[in-house]
């Protein structure tokens, strides 16, 4: 939110789920808002790639994503899926619809691209024709697919997943179970994988040491040594091709034009450690493409 409301990028949305910190941010976590903004940018590239390949007909699952705003922007665009489906623990799935029970500016672009009437909202789930939040553990595929599927998943249409920063948190083995799941339910899809990598140097030693400090524990840590392990992560459970960059190659391969604005949004005196921080984390994206997209 913070970074949104400096201008690194637009989101009218995320007002609505986040408050407004009071503190300003540090430097380094400003810093910090270049990755955010490779990431928001490099993100949203490759899942609109997959909205005009698919010319729309197609559908969206994002995975643990939390007080997300994608929805909202996809409707403003004119890009919205067919469906659009949101999974994240009970607790954060409670959260989130209680926020859109009570924004209007929230609640009435679901009944804008909702057709039909079984209009379904409760404390833990929400089901319209176009958008879904789910509650459930995403350690546990079987119960997931069991909840997707009563709100109407398709596993015929081409799928795209998203996972932010989320299989990091689970052990390689629940992780691999989820690949595994998405990569043979769905004979055309696409994963998106934006998590640390890099993490057996120093640095990423020194990442993870800050966040067991804060009683984070990085589950999944191992699958983050390299690009490579990145990508045959996926390669290994059921996906064709994948591929993994870094998030400095990302950065530098954004329009140059708009990088130089954000620049110019708050001084950046460390150079070598914006660099470094953007050396340990990646976008990865595999697919699996039996109708040749």
């Amino acid at each position: 939110r913070f970074a949104v409301s400096v201008g690194y990028w637009k989101d009218p949305y995320i007002q609505y789920f986040v408050r407004q910190a009071k503190e300003r941010k540090a430097p380094e976590i400003n810093r910090g808002k270049g990755g955010y903004y490779a990431r928001v940018h490099g993100v949203s590239y490759l899942i609109k790639a997959f909205l005009k390949k698919t010319e729309c007909n197609c559908q969206i699952v994002n995975l643990g994503a939390g007080m997300d705003t994608l929805f909202w922007r996809l409707k403003d665009e004119n890009l919205l899926p067919k469906k659009y489906f949101e999974v994240d623990f009970p607790m954060i799935v409670a959260r989130k619809i209680h926020h859109i029970k009570s924004k209007p500016p929230l609640s009435k672009p679901i009944m804008e691209s909702h057709s039909g009437d079984s209009l379904l909202i409760d404390s833990h789930s929400l089901d319209s024709s176009r958008y879904s939040i789910v509650g459930a553990d995403l350690r546990f595929s079987s119960d997931l697919e069991d909840k997707l599927k009563k709100h109407n998943l398709d596993v015929h249409l081409p799928t795209l997943l998203v996972a932010e920063c989320v299989l990091v948190y689970m052990t390689p083995q629940q992780s691999a179970e989820l690949l595994k799941w998405a990569a043979s339910t769905f004979p055309v899809g696409m994963f998106i994988n934006y998590e640390q990598v890099n993490m057996m140097d120093r640095f990423g030693q020194i990442m993870i040491e800050n966040l067991q400090r804060r009683q984070c524990n990085l589950a999944g840590v191992e699958v983050c040594r390299s690009l490579d392990s990145q990508r045959d992560r996926l390669l290994l459970n059921g996906w064709e091709t994948a591929r993994a960059i870094d998030m400095m190659k990302v950065y530098s391969s954004l329009p140059q034009a708009d990088v130089k604005r954000i620049e110019g949004l708050e001084f950046l005196d460390e150079k070598e450690l914006f660099e470094q921080l953007m050396q340990h984390y990646c976008i990865c994206w595999a697919s699996k493409d039996s109708s040749n997209l």
